[in-house]
């Protein structure tokens, strides 16, 4: 089933900052393969591009703040 074309002139597509599974790993202070695990988990969304991922920097700041925990 072939991909759906969208619309790249709709507000907002052009806006969002993609980074690489390396950057996410550097933000995270976490191995890239830690990384991979959670995209393909389904824990961080990710967009594949040719045979590399691009994750949104807002799906790795919410993925951060959803994992905080109360420790006392």
């Amino acid at each position: 089933m072939p991909a759906k074309k969208r619309d790249l002139d709709a507000p907002g597509v052009a806006q969002v900052q993609f980074l690489t599974v390396a950057e996410v790993a550097a933000m995270m202070r976490v191995s890239k393969m830690t990384v991979y695990r959670l995209v393909h988990n389904g824990e961080l969304p990710a967009v594949r591009v040719g045979k590399s991922f691009r994750v949104p920097e807002k799906a790795v700041h919410a993925y951060l703040e959803g994992a905080y925990f109360d420790a006392g």
